[in-house]
């Protein structure tokens, strides 16, 4: 005797050992015996074999028409042997029950199960709702494997281009355009990427770039809604100084001045003067809100995406020839001994007589030319040559407020990389297009204005961080316990030290135009140097603030992936110099290991990090002449190949210490987020 039973939904049968009221004990083809409960008897017979039952009723179930079984079917509850009698015969054969009993399971949008081997018929609306379902499914994956052949065959649907990068980097696996790529990808073998690269469903690398950052960071793009610009406040104090900003040629929003008075007097006093649009936004106001959603201007070769708009910056900027409103700090030294006497916070309107630029004053502004009165310098200009006093006290003043960091640090600052300016020929001020020319020249670190201005944003941040902390007003505060390795710059509301500059405590509070940080703490140290004593009752920000986590959060998560982006598009203008001037090898010089095997170089004269093999038994800090690769646009992947060792290895071995900055972000090739696993762990394909 044989006897059919259901598994958890599985049916099996085997041959009938023993049996009891309960249970009964069945073997199985396999020879494996199982304890079956009684309710889980379906049929029992005794020809024929189980396995040959299960075989000719799935066969036959196949035949069998659920719309047919269904009118067939009575109204009331139902066994699968009554609806085999009903569809078959009165004399329906085992095998007959048994087809139909497959077919009962596998069609519930026709029947309903109701328990052992029972069944009930389906409402008829319901059917037809099934039904329509079930045909919809079969026309999206019709459309599916037909979007999937023309991925294949190396063409790009309308609708795949469309979502192309949702696909890539936030599918949703369910989406029809998701699943034919996937689909494309396995039956053409190729990663997604390429298969979309052959497809044309990317035809601009540049514009594959910028439309991914667009789609991740500004989805309604980066235009802004119509906002009114506040005045500033008609009736702040005019400063006694003359003013003058140190930035770069491409800077339009200019955050920042000196000034210097008293100079032979034997106290000087030193103004850092910082654009004030804290003074005239208010928290929670449209303007907040438009500078919040942003956290800060993007930064990348050629454009720029302000955090304000342009009207807004033009009011507040510190422009020369104009008198507009700072928050400006003034500290008081010791002409002799550089003694810091006496600091002050103002609020007024500083008049700005010259916008200095680095990139056309830095071969002039040397250490010899601000450390020797008599060197003169052909075509200096005049308004420099104004400053050339003060420049110099500042120069000498930059120089001891470092060495005296650098005692906190307990190392001196690492200048050992120079920056890198990227200078595009062809976009004015358009969005680039990538078939721009790509100057990239060389600015070396700690340049005497670069020094300047950093030394005094530093004073500055610091001072008013201290400001902040004896007033009990809360900030948003950087810090960082040690410089030892693996220790990170964190955002917080405490005043804690910098290790990595070397003061007790810092904020970020010298460009409100630029970062939205700094215009959340400019407006506190306003209410300082307005209230004093009671700044803490009337700032924006109370202590414990759930606003000011919010902003840390929210900033730090924006910053880093617009500082990401940049990073990016300077590795993408790279690898386009490269190309433009035919650059087939170049030195580098050995970081650490790679991927797959491979070690990672620097570039000596290009702000470029990449894999290379043939370098697996060089130290770090050997350097190299490197054979190029193919270079991919749209990855950013370039691998070499060294071609020999230029260093003497003994002399070289001092240098094979990590640098500290070696932790620094480097843009690589990127990840997309498709996934080919096909339901095991779902891994990122990485695009090299």
């Amino acid at each position: 005797m044989y006897a059919l039973f259901d598994d958890a939904g599985k049916f099996l049968a085997g041959r009938i050992l023993s049996e009891a009221e309960s249970s009964a004990q069945i073997e199985l083809d396999s020879g494996k015996r199982v304890k079956v409960k009684a309710a889980n008897l379906l049929l029992k017979f005794d020809k024929p074999a189980p396995a040959e039952l299960i075989a000719q009723a799935q066969a036959l179930s196949v035949e069998i028409d659920p719309q047919l079984a269904w009118e067939f079917a009575p109204e009331q509850e139902f066994g699968f042997a009554d609806l085999a009698r009903d569809y078959f015969s009165e004399n329906a054969s085992i095998t007959e029950q048994v087809a139909a009993l497959f077919k009962l399971f596998e069609a519930p949008h026709y029947f309903r199960r109701a328990g052992k081997g029972r069944f009930k018929k389906a409402p008829e609306e319901i059917v037809q709702q099934a039904l329509a379902a079930i045909e919809k499914k079969a026309q999206l994956q019709a459309q599916i494997d037909a979007w999937a052949v023309e991925l294949a065959n190396g063409q790009c649907p309308a609708p795949v281009q469309q979502q192309l990068y949702k696909i890539l980097f936030r599918p949703d696996k369910n989406a029809p355009e998701y699943k034919a790529v996937v689909e494309a990808s396995r039956k053409a073998q190729l990663a997604p990427l390429a298969l979309l690269q052959k497809a044309g469903a990317i035809d601009s690398s540049y514009q594959f770039h910028w439309q991914r950052f667009l789609f991740d960071n500004f989805p309604k793009g980066t235009g802004f809604p119509a906002v009114t610009a506040p005045l500033p406040p008609s009736d702040l104090p005019l400063a006694t100084v003359e003013a003058y900003s140190i930035d770069d040629s491409a800077t339009t929003e200019i955050d920042d001045a000196l000034s210097v008075q008293g100079l032979g007097t034997g106290q000087v006093i030193v103004g850092v003067h910082i654009a004030a649009p804290g003074l005239a936004i208010e928290p929670g106001s449209a303007l907040d809100h438009l500078g919040r959603s942003r956290y800060s201007t993007v930064y990348m070769p050629g454009y720029k995406v302000t955090m304000l708009p342009d009207e807004v910056v033009q009011i507040y900027t510190l422009d020369e020839g104009r008198a507009n409103p700072a928050v400006s700090l003034y500290v008081t030294y010791d002409e002799a001994t550089l003694e810091v006497l006496n600091k002050e916070t103002r609020l007024e309107r500083v008049p700005v007589v010259s916008n200095f630029r680095y990139d056309k004053l830095d071969h002039i502004a040397t250490e010899a030319w601000l450390t020797d009165p008599s060197l003169q310098v052909e075509d200096t200009p005049q308004p420099l040559l104004d400053k050339r006093d003060e420049l110099t006290f500042l120069y000498r003043l930059s120089r001891h407020l470092k060495a005296g960091r650098e005692v906190v640090r307990g190392k001196p600052e690492n200048f050992n990389r120079p920056d890198y300016n990227f200078r595009l020929q062809g976009n004015g001020d358009q969005v680039p297009n990538g078939t721009e020319t790509v100057q990239i020249t060389v600015r070396k670190r700690g340049a005497p204005l670069d020094l300047i201005v950093a030394e005094a944003a530093i004073v500055a941040n610091s001072s008013w961080g201290q400001l902040l902390a004896d007033h009990g007003v809360p900030g948003i505060y950087r810090s960082q316990a040690s410089l030892a390795p693996g220790i990170k710059v964190r955002m917080s509301t405490k005043a804690l030290p910098h290790a990595g500059i070397g003061v007790k405590s810092y904020v970020w509070a010298t460009s409100p135009l630029r970062r939205y940080t700094d215009l959340a703490n400019q407006w506190q140290i306003i209410a300082c140097a307005r209230h004093g004593a009671t700044a803490a009752l009337v700032a924006p920000f109370k202590p414990k603030d759930a606003e000011l986590f919010s902003i840390i959060s929210g900033f730090d998560a924006a910053y880093s992936a617009y500082n990401g982006y940049q990073a990016g598009m300077e590795r993408y203008w790279t690898l386009k110099y490269l190309m433009q001037n035919n650059i087939s090898d170049l030195t580098a010089t050995v970081m650490k290991e790679g991927p797959a095997g491979s070690m990672l170089v620097r570039a000596d004269a290009l702000p470029l990090v990449f894999p290379v093999l043939g370098a697996q038994n060089l130290p770090r800090g050997a350097q190299v002449r490197v054979k190029l690769g193919e270079i991919d646009e749209i990855t950013l992947d370039v691998t070499g190949t060294v071609l020999e060792r230029l260093d003497d290895a003994q002399a070289n071995q001092a240098e094979t210490e990590s640098p500290e900055d070696e932790e620094e972000a480097v843009a690589g090739p990127i990840a997309i987020a498709v996934d080919m696993s096909d339901g095991e762990d779902a891994a990122a394909i990485k695009t090299d």
